[in-house]
């Protein structure tokens, strides 16, 4: 069974498009069928999604802490202005 491996660059996907992908080269690892050499490929396929995952969810993460500090200053500040 050949694997298809996308010739889209991980940079130009969404996180939703990687995370798609990457299920779909583990089912396809986990079904037993691939030659080695598609399961090498689809190892490496799969570790190149999973850095753009993990990738994106960390600048997501750091994007709501910085929303949330944001927040909190505002909150800070708009409480302040009320006291006087």
């Amino acid at each position: 069974m050949e694997i298809e491996m996308a010739a889209k660059s991980s940079k130009t996907q969404s996180f939703e498009a990687a995370l798609s992908e990457l299920e779909q080269v583990v089912a396809d690892m986990e079904s037993g069928k691939l030659t080695l050499e598609d399961s090498l490929a689809a190892y490496k396929r799969g570790a190149e999604l999973l850095g753009f995952c993990r990738s994106r969810l960390d600048d997501a993460q750091q994007q709501v802490r910085v929303l949330e500090e944001e927040t909190l200053k505002d909150l800070a500040a708009s409480n302040v202005a009320n006291k006087d």
